[in-house]
């Protein structure tokens, strides 16, 4: 997968969770969440964006953690969301949750990669 390829991907996945933002349920408890969730699951696709304009392999490595720390922490919040039912289509939180699997798997091998080239 080249870099255009997964920032489309990435920004799919924006698109997704906006949308299972959308259907949140309007209490205390959706409002909160929809609002986490908001934040952590569209920040992968414009922390992506800095990742492609790193100054060094440092930077690079260091840009790589925060989209996968984004992607984790948008991962639990979806857990949540589907164990305590405050979202109107479950199916939607699954294949979110899925998505941000695989995409979690595709930044732990970059950033294995990179440190390993780093030690180069």
């Amino acid at each position: 997968m080249n870099n255009e390829e997964l920032e489309e991907r990435l920004i799919d996945f924006a698109v997704l969770i906006i949308e299972v933002c959308d259907e949140m349920e309007k209490t205390k408890a959706g409002n909160h969440m929809a609002g986490q969730l908001l934040r952590s699951g569209t920040s992968p696709a414009l922390n992506y964006g800095e990742v492609q304009s790193s100054e060094s392999k440092k930077d690079f490595i260091h840009k790589i953690q925060i989209v996968l720390k984004e992607l984790r922490e948008t991962l639990v919040n979806l857990k949540i969301c589907f164990r305590a039912k405050i979202n109107k289509n479950n199916k939607k939180i699954q294949l979110a949750i899925n998505e941000s699997n695989e995409l979690i798997s595709i930044f732990v091998a970059t950033s294995r990669t990179a440190k390993k080239n780093m030690k180069q």
